[in-house]
């Protein structure tokens, strides 16, 4: 595919010394920003959840295969990039550890004002244990709102008890 300038609108792919996770999001992103898709267009694509799409794209979730084939084509990836979505991720790798963008902040902000009180009234509910990450979903909404319009985060995770032994 060549652009009206004659350049190529394919991701030009990197040497494997130079692909690290975050130069493979950079392509991923600018791949999908040239076709004009979101991750709700890719979710639906694939039968994922538009929030899974994009940890996929952040390098923290791995696709299997068939997922890795069908975004290839879609967004006309390279091998490489196509291999590194197939890599088993490196979890929860936020860094700096408290992050500055402010959005991602706001999270780390709540779960330092309300993460022990959630964490309580779901004790007082469930028991000693926790939620689930593994089995999880997650679903971003938008509520709109004469005041402004609302995001509705919903985190739905399997209850874990601790085991006694």
């Amino acid at each position: 595919m060549t652009a009206t300038d004659g350049s190529s609108s394919q991701a030009v792919p990197l040497p494997l010394a130079t692909r690290t996770p975050e130069s493979t999001t950079r392509q991923l992103l600018a791949a999908k920003k040239a076709r004009g898709l979101s991750f709700a267009d890719l979710g639906t694509t694939l039968g994922r959840d538009e929030v899974w799409i994009a940890s996929l794209f952040y390098g923290q979730s791995s696709a299997s295969a068939e997922e890795a084939n069908k975004l290839q084509e879609l967004l006309e990836l390279d091998q490489d990039t196509t291999a590194a979505l197939l890599d088993y991720p490196v979890k929860g790798c936020l860094d700096p550890v408290v992050p500055t963008d402010p959005l991602i902040y706001r999270f780390y902000e709540i779960m330092q004002v309300y993460g022990l009180p959630m964490k309580d009234v779901i004790q007082e509910k469930f028991g000693d244990g926790i939620m689930s990450a593994i089995d999880f979903s997650l679903e971003i909404d938008k509520v709109e709102d004469p005041k402004g319009d609302r995001v509705k985060v919903t985190m739905c995770g399997k209850f874990l008890p601790y085991k006694k032994w």
